[in-house]
């Protein structure tokens, strides 16, 4: 599986000291993982795409032309959230039609900024078009402003939210999903750290409570291998210098052997 690192802080406004350093650290846990738990040897090709973290838009235009040129099965590592949207606008070029699923705890569609923040990628993912509204789902979501619950249901994205899959069972949430990620051309996989709950994953820069357990997410994640049109995934938003005993990061490392 190839992997690429990207060290980009300059999305993250006030929450980016530290984060530059998840992929590094993220990496340098694979070596611990010996087999998948389906059995499989996971075998790392880990490369870096070097960002500007002084310049945003500049960061963001070397991210979308390193993953412009990608035409295989990648997992990117992260950095901060922002990173998603030059990834998926590089691979909905390559993929039109493609639909992403973001495991996160807020939706990340506020008013816009631009550039595109953590905060707003999304949003402008789907208001410039690159990504069709009806090939958007978010799982995993607990904390929204009235803004962006507006724009949710005004756009009447599919979202998973924690307090509905509380309700439901996991196994059926991941059939729903499933049944229409399958029908994309290519799916792009978005995993914010911060969909685990903090007592998985301290390690991150909005902490909420009441989130996935990293079980119930790897459950989802093996569900979803089993789909035959996944082109590119990422996990992003771990900060090491918040982390307990570095469990956020291995916990990430965990997540990117179960994807490959």
């Amino acid at each position: 599986m190839r992997i690429f690192k990207i060290p980009l802080n300059a999305g993250a406004m006030s929450k980016k000291q530290g984060i530059e350093k998840g992929p590094d650290k993220i990496a340098g846990f694979l070596k611990d993982f010996h087999l998948t738990e389906n059995n499989y040897l996971p075998v790392f090709d880990v490369k870096e795409i070097k960002v500007d973290n002084s310049n945003l838009s500049e960061a963001h235009k070397m991210i979308e032309q390193a993953v412009e040129k990608i035409d295989f099965p990648t997992v990117l590592i992260g950095g901060d959230h922002s990173m998603t949207y030059p990834a998926f606008k590089a691979f909905a070029k390559n993929n039109p039609k493609a639909g992403i699923i973001v495991f996160d705890a807020h939706p990340d569609v506020q008013e816009k900024h631009n550039p595109p923040t953590h905060e707003d990628y999304l949003r402008v993912l789907i208001e410039e078009g690159i990504v069709d509204k009806n090939n958007v789902i978010l799982v995993g979501t607990r904390n929204m402003s009235i803004q962006e619950k507006k724009f949710i249901d005004d756009n009447k994205l599919k979202v998973h939210s924690m307090r509905k899959i509380s309700f439901d069972i996991l196994r059926e949430v991941a059939d729903t999903i499933m049944s229409v990620a399958r029908l994309w051309s290519k799916v792009y996989i978005s995993v914010d750290i911060d969909v685990l709950d903090p007592g998985f994953a301290p390690g991150t820069g909005y902490c909420e409570p009441g989130g996935l357990t990293t079980r119930q997410l790897i459950y989802i994640i093996h569900r979803l291998k089993m789909l035959r049109n996944i082109g590119m995934v990422d996990v992003v938003e771990v900060n090491p210098d918040k982390d307990v005993n570095d469990i956020t990061s291995k916990t990430a490392a965990k997540l990117v052997v179960e994807l490959s």
